[in-house]
């Protein structure tokens, strides 16, 4: 095997995947890449067993081979190499130098028989998906997973496909984040899955936004996404998710208008002298006008006024300040709506012009 790139083309794809490859391995294979060239394209392969990444691009001088390389040594060197440096990478017999310029590096390898294969997709599903439109919807949401949760369903992202709409939904069992998409193909069963939290780190790193359309294959156990210079597999989490819609409130009709900025920055500010612990916040909505106060065990008090356009008059309710500005994070209009019902029950956080990003915060009792 043997092939040529600049050091910029490189390191690209191997970017793309040395974070699948874990630090720490059960087999000593799963610490390498499996790097195969055929006819003038080179792909490199990392997995955990649990997440697959492929990535591909062009190469010159090409001889055709396969042989797995220890991935982060790999990366490490090429992405220490000079900008600009031309790198050719040779195979002889059990070991791969590495040369660029002056540069020489002879690595260890192991058989590519050695390396696992994740097992085929039997796709029950094949939806197009705009790459855009999925790295927003992971974004809007995945904050709000639980981490290492005994709970293990929770410990991942929901993908609830329903007629012509793609919907992702996380929850920690103290909040909810929900944003859901327009497909342009209409779904054929209704279905769910949940991919872990490794599958949408990784996804959600590997995903660039722009036009390009992305290609998901659902199978029973796995998820395929399947872009021109990469292939992402992910294991799905075998659970059932809980009922989401139970959770989002219904009868909250106490709507508090706000200007999104001015209601992080004072949030922001007030949380310096919160408990520690809690991190909890008091608001105080009366007419046109919201108060922040939030104190801790030093008897040290913050106090904060915004304006706020509401009829609510003498309604106090405490959070989480952490979940609330997680959620004010993850919408992006000017003005936001805060539904609440009383203040023992959650609140419905929303963008104020539209309903297609929703965020559940239960109350803290102080």
């Amino acid at each position: 095997m043997r092939f040529s790139l600049q050091r910029e083309a490189f390191l690209k794809p191997l970017a793309q995947v040395v974070n699948v490859v874990e630090r720490r391995q059960t087999l000593p294979v799963l610490a390498n890449f499996l790097v195969q060239v055929k006819d003038g394209q080179l792909s490199l392969t990392g997995t955990d067993l649990e997440v697959e990444m492929i990535a591909r691009c062009a190469v010159e001088g090409a001889e055709d081979g396969e042989i797995t390389i220890p991935a982060r040594k790999l990366f490490e060197i090429i992405r220490a190499l000079p900008d600009g440096s031309h790198v050719t990478v040779i195979q002889n017999a059990d070991k791969v130098t590495v040369q660029a310029g002056r540069s020489r590096y002879t690595l260890s390898t192991l058989p590519a028989n050695d390396f696992p294969s994740v097992d085929e997709v039997e796709a029950t599903e094949r939806i197009s998906v705009p790459e855009a439109g999925l790295k927003e919807l992971i974004e809007r949401t995945a904050f709000a997973m639980a981490q290492q949760d005994v709970r293990y369903y929770l410990n991942g992202l929901l993908f609830d496909l329903r007629d012509k709409t793609l919907r992702c939904v996380a929850t920690d069992g103290h909040r909810l984040a929900l944003c859901e998409s327009a497909l342009e193909t209409q779904i054929g069963t209704k279905r769910q899955i949940i991919v872990p939290r490794k599958g949408v780190t990784e996804l959600q790193r590997l995903l660039e936004g722009g036009d390009r359309v992305l290609e998901l294959e659902i199978g029973r156990a796995h998820i395929r996404v399947k872009r021109d210079d990469v292939s992402f597999t992910s294991k799905l989490i075998d659970g059932r998710f809980p009922d989401y819609e139970a959770v989002i409130p219904i009868g909250a009709d106490r709507e508090v208008k706000l200007d999104r900025e001015a209601l992080r920055a004072a949030l922001q500010r007030a949380a310096i002298l919160s408990n520690e612990k809690f991190r909890g916040v008091r608001m105080e909505v009366s007419p046109n006008q919201l108060k922040i106060s939030a104190h801790n065990p030093e008897q040290e008090e913050a106090q904060e006024e915004i304006e706020a356009e509401t009829k609510v008059d003498g309604l106090a309710i405490a959070f989480n300040v952490n979940y609330l500005l997680d959620a004010l994070s993850a919408l992006k209009d000017e003005f936001i709506v805060i539904l609440l019902r009383d203040a023992n029950s959650s609140a419905l956080v929303r963008e104020a012009g539209n309903e297609r990003s929703r965020h559940v915060v239960m109350p803290l009792r102080l």
